[in-house]
């Protein structure tokens, strides 16, 4: 998040790194897991974004993101450097149901995952925590509040979600750094917890 992206320093791990940890950004299309990858990512993020055609207008629900243009057909992949000796590897997911078969190998070796979520369009959702669950990964909600006038007390999201009382709840905005980054240091903590 300090270097500057690009540049020969930033583009290498640094030899002092001795831990790696996968993290896995998930959530239902358009809810904003590549902008969240590129604005964490101290590395020019890798992106698997296409231009959305007419062919998909029958199959993308574009009811929350009428102005979505593009879509991820693969994964998104950014690293961001937490200290002298760990860097965690961030993969996001691509939310088209039409994707799934890629969950598998993007779950394995993951650590857990932050599940991205939007207020408006909280029944996307569920499919999503199916998958997470079936993969038996540790999970923290991030609500992706692009309005904050929006917001819904957490109470009324937890059971609206059925959370189990201690999966994190946190609210953030993608777009913006220090929300994002507070949010995958709520999931570091929780996986943090976990295995204490």
């Amino acid at each position: 998040m300090d270097s500057t992206s690009g540049s020969a320093e930033s583009i290498y791990v640094s030899d002092a790194i001795q831990r790696a940890a996968k993290i896995l950004v998930v959530g239902h299309f358009a809810v904003g897991k590549t902008t969240l990858i590129g604005t964490l990512s101290e590395i020019t993020p890798l992106r698997t974004e296409e231009r959305m055609t007419q062919a998909g207008e029958h199959i993308d629900d574009l009811r929350g993101a009428p102005d979505k243009v593009t879509t991820t057909v693969a994964l998104d992949f950014g690293r961001l450097t937490l200290s002298d000796e760990l860097v965690l590897y961030l993969f996001g997911t691509p939310g088209q149901q039409r994707f799934v078969e890629l969950w598998e190998d993007m779950a394995r070796g993951s650590l857990g995952a932050l599940l991205l979520v939007d207020p408006a369009r909280l029944a996307d959702t569920f499919p999503v925590i199916d998958l997470v669950e079936t993969y038996g990964l540790e999970y923290a909600v991030a609500v992706n509040s692009f309005d904050p006038y929006s917001r819904h007390a957490e109470e009324e999201l937890r059971e609206a979600l059925d959370l189990l009382p201690d999966t994190p709840v946190v609210y953030c905005d993608a777009r913006d750094e220090k929300s994002s980054a507070q949010a995958l240091i709520t999931l570091v903590q929780h996986l943090l917890a976990r295995v204490a």
